[in-house]
């Protein structure tokens, strides 16, 4: 058990919030004092609930939070009387079209990015590799890649006979970014499923429960995995639906993402909506035991290696 407070950003709502949460417990599990705030004693703003109020701060603290949180003195404040602050930042320039879109790019005012980067204990760091452009030429300090991972509290799949049906699963949503590129993705994909003579169980923007969702990829025999066009293209980050198929079921299959194939290089991929029906195949052509190895072999790596644990670690090293 460490002294140590960390006062952990909190989402409201979509990926932000599970990913958070991942984050929040991996705090907790290894010792720490954690705090994540909710709406009823917090300064909110449309997604994010910003950690704490000077008020609230011990002598000694760990902050966790977006650095586009950061837009006024208290907030910065709350940065500046840290023991050390990890703050998650967006690219300050990104190419187009997709920089165009405030999804994509950073939100910290120009005045506050200049104090930010006066303070040396800050830590930057962001899910997506920093690649070779200069995405990030506003923030001084180096930025780190710290990939998203599998939260190993979060998700306690359950048996579910009716759920073993499935020989793919796929949970999402549309997940509109400003240019609605990812819905023609999905469909594409799916088209090709609807006449494959597998037993699909695709579910996009069904709201499915916490549990559902894990039960649907834990008891699928393989699990599908698809992203937006800016990843496609870029290659620079993976979704968080990478971690969690490898980690509640073993057997993935996906269209081509770069960092996706750095992690990950024996997961088949393709950009080719045939050919990842056709490596699905594959997969169900194996063996029962083959396939039952693939899964824990790749279920024991996320334990072992791409946990939230493992990410916390990771930014305490630096």
């Amino acid at each position: 058990k460490f002294d140590m407070k960390v006062y952990c950003v909190q989402y409201s709502a979509h990926a932000g919030k599970w990913i958070y949460n991942g984050l929040f417990a991996a705090w907790k599990h290894l010792g720490y004092e954690a705090y994540s705030p909710d709406s009823t004693n917090v300064q909110t703003t449309t997604k994010m609930i910003w950690p704490c109020h000077e008020e609230t701060l011990s002598e000694d603290y760990y902050l966790m939070a977006t650095a586009d949180m950061v837009q006024c003195k208290m907030t910065l404040n709350s940065v500046k009387n840290s023991t050390k602050s990890f703050l998650f930042v967006q690219p300050t320039q990104y190419p187009l079209p997709w920089g165009k879109h405030t999804n994509f790019t950073n939100l910290t005012p120009k005045k506050w990015i200049d104090e930010l980067n006066e303070l040396d204990n800050v830590i930057y760091w962001t899910f997506a590799d920093i690649g070779d452009g200069d995405y990030y030429h506003l923030w001084d300090k180096k930025v780190h890649t710290i990939p998203l991972a599998f939260d190993s509290f979060g998700y306690k799949p359950t048996v579910n006979e009716r759920m073993k049906q499935f020989d793919i699963a796929f949970v999402g949503g549309w997940a509109n970014n400003g240019f609605d590129e990812k819905r023609k993705i999905i469909i594409d994909i799916f088209s090709k499923f609807k006449d494959s003579g597998l037993n699909c169980g695709f579910f996009v923007n069904k709201n499915l429960t916490h549990q559902q969702e894990c039960d649907l990829l834990a008891n699928s025999r393989v699990t599908l995995n698809i992203h937006d066009a800016y990843q496609r293209i870029l290659g620079l980050d993976t979704n968080e639906r990478t971690f969690k198929s490898l980690g509640l079921n073993g057997a993935l299959v996906s269209d081509t993402v770069g960092q996706l194939n750095r992690i990950f290089p024996e997961v088949k991929t393709s950009l080719n909506s045939e050919e990842i029906v056709g490596l699905t195949k594959n997969l169900l052509d194996l063996s029962e035991q083959e396939l039952i190895e693939l899964k824990e072999n790749n279920k024991a790596d996320i334990l072992k290696n791409h946990t939230y644990v493992n990410r916390i670690e990771a930014l305490l090293a630096l």
